[in-house]
């Protein structure tokens, strides 16, 4: 059984001044989150990448985030025969796990159901890491969203932006990828589309095996 989620479906009826049948009508469904901060001034960013494999999805299928609730853009998509809601919240990012919380609890998506896509400086540009729990490793907005779900068992696809000086964390994740890197950023974001397409339909195990390299 999934772990339940920390915040209140009750309170989010209340909240939407919804009965607690309107929610269990809700079909079984799996949750993406991409994370980054909203705005154009962002939107180019490396933190933003999160962001980006999830505009990459949605251009696939055919859609766009034309729905928002509770500070995140939302985009609904059926892949294989699951049905998955893409989240981007627009909270900033060390705050992601507000929308991230109160979407989860509406829809009753328990942590294993829930796939966060995020930069990591630790890994090269071009690499993807899957693992479907852990600890931050320093990022704010995943210790956000374990905070707020309550528990680190929560898939993950990190997608590698590199650390050319240690000393310019800050400047590099907030700056945005250069001309030399697209190229390899548009592979990158295809192959995370594959990934989340293998979590969707086959497991975080099969997703591992074939995407971290």
């Amino acid at each position: 059984m999934d772990p339940v989620m920390p915040i209140s479906t009750k309170w989010l009826t209340r909240k939407l001044g919804r009965s607690d049948a309107v929610l269990a009508s809700h079909k079984p469904m799996k949750l993406i989150v991409g994370l980054g901060n909203p705005g154009l001034k962002y939107a180019r960013n490396r933190h933003n990448v999160g962001f980006m494999v999830l505009n990459q999805l949605a251009r696939t299928e055919g859609t766009g985030f034309n729905r928002q609730r509770f500070n995140a853009q939302l985009a609904e998509v059926t892949l294989g025969r699951e049905r998955v809601l893409l989240l981007k919240p627009q909270t900033y990012m060390n705050a992601s796990g507000s929308a991230v919380g109160k979407l989860a609890a509406f829809y009753r998506v328990g942590r294993a159901n829930v796939m966060v896509v995020y930069d990591d400086l630790d890994l090269p540009l071009g690499k993807l890491r899957l693992r479907a729990n852990g600890s931050s490793g320093g990022h704010h907005g995943m210790e956000s969203i374990i905070n707020t779900l309550g528990g680190s068992d929560i898939p993950r696809l990190r997608v590698g932006i590199g650390r050319p000086d240690p000393k310019q964390d800050v400047g590099h994740v907030l700056g945005n990828f250069s001309e030399e890197e697209q190229s390899v950023l548009d592979d990158v974001l295809k192959r995370a589309e594959g990934a989340l397409r293998v979590w969707v339909g086959e497991g975080i195990v099969k997703a591992m095996n074939l995407y971290n390299g």
